[in-house]
């Protein structure tokens, strides 16, 4: 599904990421985890379009996207949310969804003001598409509510909708669970999971170890910028190098 190719990123001297490369295999949950300081929010943005790497590439499904923007990989069906939430406060929950639904939207600024008939009946898809999501999410109930004056755990919920309604096939998010409670990390771990069962596939850099361990298929370890491990939960749970990157090396 994705492919990172030598990824190097170098900012004013500083190597944030070198020579990285790893292969994101199709339907799977892929957790990227390390230390902070690791590379992790950095090798996202450049796969999602943010960044422009200094060297290397990254494939989608066989097709280069290297430096491609964000809306362009959207398009390709590729999507990702924020560590920090990104939503539009002053439109209700639902107009947030519609607006992840851009991307089918084909009509245009004449058609909509003379109110076309594929021009309505493309907007009732949107309608219906974006509660449908939300219905996903469970958070249907909060349709008319501003976005502003969601509480943090509905605004995170509300942030994948917005992204699932562009209908992707593969999504990346960057630390779903940061300032969930367990309770909250719980559900998000149920929907990640019934997420991979759309046949979408998942990349998470997490930090709560224990979300990560019982939801991903493979997980890659990033330390200094560099792969440090990649493998099964099992084997990063039981890697010497990862352990003494987490807790230090005593020798």
């Amino acid at each position: 599904m994705l492919e990172v190719i030598g990824i190097t990123q170098i900012f004013g001297g500083v190597t944030a990421l070198e020579d990285v490369s790893f292969i994101i295999n199709k339907g799977d949950i892929t957790g990227v985890i390390g230390p902070n300081g690791a590379g992790k929010t950095t090798l996202f943005n450049i796969i999602t379009g943010i960044y422009r790497q200094t060297l290397g590439k990254v494939t989608l499904e066989g097709k280069d996207v290297s430096g491609l923007p964000p809306e362009r990989l959207a398009r390709l069906a590729m999507v990702r949310t924020f560590q920090n939430i990104e939503l539009f406060g002053g439109m209700t929950v639902f107009e947030n969804v519609m607006v992840g639904m851009h991307t089918k939207s084909t009509s245009g600024l004449l058609a909509c003001a003379l109110k076309m008939p594929w021009s309505i009946s493309e907007e009732r898809g949107i309608h219906d598409g974006a509660m449908k999501w939300l219905e996903f999410c469970g958070i249907a109930n909060l349709a008319d509510h501003a976005a502003g004056s969601l509480p943090f755990g509905k605004g995170r919920l509300l942030e994948i909708a917005r992204a699932l309604a562009i209908e992707p096939r593969i999504i990346l998010m960057d630390e779903p669970a940061a300032g969930l409670n367990s309770q909250e990390t719980v559900a998000l771990a149920q929907l990640i999971k019934r997420i991979r069962d759309l046949d979408i596939t998942v990349v998470l850099v997490e930090h709560d170890m224990e979300l990560v361990m019982d939801i991903c298929d493979r997980i890659i370890v990033l330390n200094l910028g560099k792969k440090l491990a990649e493998g099964t939960p099992r084997e990063i749970q039981e890697s010497s190098e990862v352990i003494a990157a987490y807790l230090g090396d005593d020798d």
